[in-house]
């Protein structure tokens, strides 16, 4: 058969699409999940009762002792993550800082507000040793220095952190365990489009679920 201009434009305009399509629609699970890097952290509702890990998307952030020093990477955090996921389903910012610090915690609370509908936002007072418990039960390859780190740490509705395994990025093994709020370019290439994964995670499992209890219900089940 002659190959020709008309072919390849028909080509491209219905069989491509077509075969890219049945390729994706074979596959369950043919998307890449967001690796686990730490199991089963210490649930916030271990600080404060109110709250908790489980059953939510949680951004975790340390505020430190010097919070008019660090704030920069919390306007970050709010202007180009929390903006975007406000709307989604149990998500929610932990903010956790030391329980003399309510003054410097006021001011940051109402600077970011007047951009921002706080709702999702959740500043958590607690004692210097319930901060570094927490903290140590992520594991990471990370320092809390004064009470205080430039990473944001993402968790998952089970209270597992989540991060990367293979992070071009990462000098030790190749994990990513937080998310440095300094770097917009790192919130935004990064952290981004891993909650994005996350969330598409769970979607991709509650469809299943439900195809799997239409397909019960068919055979009688």
């Amino acid at each position: 058969m002659k190959i020709t201009k008309k072919r390849v434009v028909l080509f491209l305009l219905f069989i491509f699409p077509l075969i890219c399509f049945l390729i994706l629609s074979t596959g369950k699970n043919n998307f890449t999940k967001l690796p686990v890097v730490t199991e089963n952290v210490i649930d916030i509702s271990a600080i404060n009762a109110s709250k908790t890990f489980k059953n939510n998307v949680s951004l975790v952030c340390f505020l430190g002792d010097n919070i008019e020093l660090n704030k920069g990477g919390f306007f970050n955090l709010n202007e180009k993550i929390y903006k975007i996921f406000i709307d989604y389903k149990q998500f929610q910012i932990i903010a956790i800082y030391p329980k003399d610090k309510e003054v410097e915690v006021a001011t940051l609370k109402k600077e970011i507000s007047a951009f921002t509908n706080m709702a999702n936002w959740n500043f958590l007072a607690a004692e210097q040793e319930e901060i570094k418990i927490l903290f140590s039960s992520f594991k990471t390859n990370e320092n809390l220095a004064n009470l205080y780190t430039s990473k944001v740490f993402l968790i998952d509705k089970n209270g597992n952190l989540r991060g990367r395994t293979n992070d071009e990025d990462s000098t030790i093994d190749g994990k990513l365990f937080g998310y440095n709020m300094q770097s917009v370019a790192e919130l935004n290439a990064k952290l981004k489009d891993d909650i994005k994964v996350l969330y598409y995670e769970y979607y991709a499992a509650f469809k299943h679920k439900n195809e799997n209890k239409a397909d019960r219900k068919e055979v009688g089940l």
